[in-house]
């Protein structure tokens, strides 16, 4: 690809995104930890990016089937030659399309995997670059479009996983409930011991009883500043 990308390699990856605009962080690599794979799934990610949570999830489960639906047209391209560049052709698939208007059949997954835009539109910096500013801001998608999105698609007894602000933990809940998603297992992630709560992890099931697991919290670094702890560690080393 051309110099307005950059070609980093993560475990046993090669990973092409933007140079400048939308990239990739710590999320990915949190949320792909939290999702459960069976043989045979089909997998769908929402919001997808360069695919890296997919890719991800595709060299941990090799029969499993992975799609990614993207809007943007440069991050579709992304995830595109991130696939081809990994020889993954057979087992994960850029598809171009608004998560809004998907272009699946209702309960066609197993599994929805997302990391939508984290603030509301008036809340937050704003980008300049307008790529960023949509994968980071509720202009295209909301919560409740997110969240209803994957609920339609999610087969019954499906599982959906998403990484959020802890701060909008309550909003999150609620619509989740609205869409008949049911929590099952929450984890909360600290920057380091003694810091408050940044993110959740979740994860609910389409039409599952109300039993909800908290789980141990999850610190990236050791300490202000520091190195990473073990289990972050292990997120990026195999």
């Amino acid at each position: 690809m051309n110099s307005e990308f950059t070609r980093e390699t993560f475990r046993d990856l090669v990973l092409y995104q933007p140079r400048t605009g939308y990239r990739f962080s710590v999320d990915a690599f949190l949320l792909a930890d939290f999702v459960p794979l069976k043989p045979g799934a089909r997998v769908l990610e929402l919001g997808a990016g360069c695919g890296v949570v997919s890719l991800l999830l595709a060299r941990r489960e090799e029969r499993a089937r992975f799609f990614g639906l993207e809007i943007q047209d440069r991050l579709v391209r992304c995830l595109a030659q991130n696939i081809r560049v990994n020889r993954l052709e057979e087992r994960v698939f850029a598809v171009r399309g608004d998560l809004r208007l998907p272009p699946f059949r209702p309960e066609s997954f197993d599994v929805v995997v997302t990391n939508p835009p984290f603030y509301p539109v008036g809340r937050g910096r704003l980008s300049p670059d307008e790529e960023e500013r949509i994968a980071r801001h509720e202009i295209l998608a909301t919560l409740p479009q997110v969240i209803r999105s994957a609920g339609r698609l999610l087969k019954h007894r499906g599982v959906l996983v998403i990484i959020y602000p802890a701060t909008r933990l309550a909003e999150l809940m609620v619509c989740l409930k609205e869409h008949r998603l049911e929590p099952k297992g929450l984890q909360m992630i600290h920057s380091y011991p003694g810091d408050e709560g940044r993110l959740v992890r979740l994860r609910a099931s389409k039409g599952g009883g109300a039993e909800l697991r908290i789980e141990p919290p999850f610190f990236i670094y050791q300490a202000p500043g520091g190195p990473y702890t073990p289990e972050a560690e292990a997120l990026f080393v195999p």
